[in-house]
């Protein structure tokens, strides 16, 4: 390891086996910490080529159990999100996609900060179970052509140590790093196909537009060198994706959505571009357009409806919940109004902010070992742009604590401005890069 932490501080391009000797330590624990954090570092600060990027990428993957989807028929798609405020689209997502004959084996995270994770809005319904075993995935998707799951310590355990060690010595923010962090768990799932929202703006990983760029670049760049076909949404992250931030909140749109109601115009427009595109990398459209057509006709007709209905039921969710959320969904007690101040156009709806208002109220996580309040939230009754008139419902916040909910109140009307005219937009999907 010496060897080698001293070939990447002289800014030496590593060969396959040797990012597979540090992926294997990492995972293996073989490697200390102290060696492993210097060569983080390293690579922070004189980066990984395309080709060391890719390698190590599936050195990662292969350091533990790898999925074994051949036996399964069809393309496999997922589908990744850089996270954000409101961005609760898997939810719907997902069984759209299987609705259309595409394999979906989705592997999702948790809430930290102040963006949500899909994992515990799943977990909001009552009995869910997203921690599954491979073999159990693979039959599932045998049956039913749709799992979500949670990465287990099988697959990738080395992107576990090295993510602990990246935030522990300031090396987050490598590009190469991130990419390999995130494509190293698609690659265990044995996918032939992947969809990416990357967000850039206030509620993003990454704010600005070039970076946020750069990352999908080097998403898609190192994801054709494993032979995964794919394609990158650059999409704005500015205010909070739809109506509803939360855990049970965001299962609810998504479940209302699917029954044909009609869901927030930015929700659903980022709703039928992805599934487009997923059902186009699976096959099952000529072209992105053909598979949001598709995708519109599976919602009409309730076939997206039934998959999560199945999806639920393969993983121990009530799935009432599917039929009634209003009922068989959490919601915490107690609940807010924020109203208006002043009449004019509503100028500012600050994304982060937002996330942190939720965070407050108990929806989110500011540690990993933070628990979750399902029921807690935020339903906006106004986008950006919204004329308002004074005294006017903005939001209603949730929560089951009355300091909670206070401070989660406050946080939240400082993410709001208004004022005589209204503001200049970010167009919702800005690039499509495939």
């Amino acid at each position: 390891m010496l060897d080698l932490l001293l070939k990447k501080r002289s800014g030496l391009e590593l060969s396959g086996p040797e990012l597979e000797f540090i992926a294997a330590g990492a995972a293996l624990g073989s490697i200390p910490d102290y060696q492993l954090s210097a060569w983080l570092m390293a690579v922070f600060f004189n980066g990984l080529t395309k080709k060391e990027t890719a390698a190590f990428t599936r050195a990662m993957a292969l350091s533990g159990a790898r999925l074994n989807l051949k036996g399964v028929k069809g393309a496999k798609v997922d589908k990744h999100s850089t996270g954000g405020v409101g961005d609760g689209v898997s939810l719907a997502l997902a069984p759209v996609a299987a609705a259309c004959g595409v394999v979906v084996p989705m592997m999702s995270g948790r809430g930290l900060g102040h963006t949500g994770g899909t994992l515990d809005k799943l977990e909001s319904v009552k009995g869910f179970k997203v921690r599954l075993a491979p073999g159990r995935v693979v039959s599932q998707l045998k049956a039913t052509g749709l799992s979500m799951f949670g990465q287990t310590a099988e697959l990738a355990p080395s992107d576990r140590k090295l993510y602990a060690l990246r935030d522990a010595s300031c090396t987050v923010e490598s590009m190469p790093l991130i990419v390999a962090s995130i494509l190293s768990k698609k690659y265990a799932e044995d996918i032939t196909g992947l969809v990416m929202d990357v967000k850039y703006g206030s509620g993003a990983f990454l704010k600005d537009f070039k970076k946020s760029r750069e990352l999908a670049v080097a998403l898609m760049e190192t994801a054709r060198l494993l032979g995964i076909r794919c394609v990158a949404l650059l999409t704005a992250m500015e205010e909070p994706l739809g109506l509803a931030v939360g855990n049970a909140i965001e299962m609810e749109q998504s479940i209302r959505i699917l029954q044909g109601e009609k869901g927030p115009a930015d929700f659903m427009r980022v709703l039928e571009v992805l599934s487009g595109w997923m059902i186009y990398l699976g096959a099952k459209a000529r072209t992105p357009e053909e598979g949001e057509e598709k995708a519109r006709r599976a919602i009409v007709s309730g076939a997206a409806l039934e998959k999560l209905r199945l999806l639920f039921k393969w993983q121990g969710g009530d799935t009432r919940a599917a039929d009634n959320p209003g009922r068989f969904l959490p919601r915490a007690k107690l609940s807010r109004e924020i109203k208006a101040v002043r009449g004019g156009y509503l100028t500012r709806l600050d994304s982060r902010t937002v996330g942190h208002a939720s965070v407050m109220l108990g929806a989110g996580r500011s540690r990993a070992e933070d628990t979750v309040d399902f029921g807690a939230g935020i339903m906006l009754s106004k986008k950006l742009g919204d004329k308002l008139r004074p005294g006017e419902v903005v939001a209603r916040l949730y929560a089951s604590d009355a300091k909670k909910l206070s401070e989660g109140a406050k946080m939240f009307e400082s993410a709001l401005a208004t004022g005589p005219r209204p503001p200049k937009k970010e167009p919702l999907i800005r690039e499509i890069i495939k």
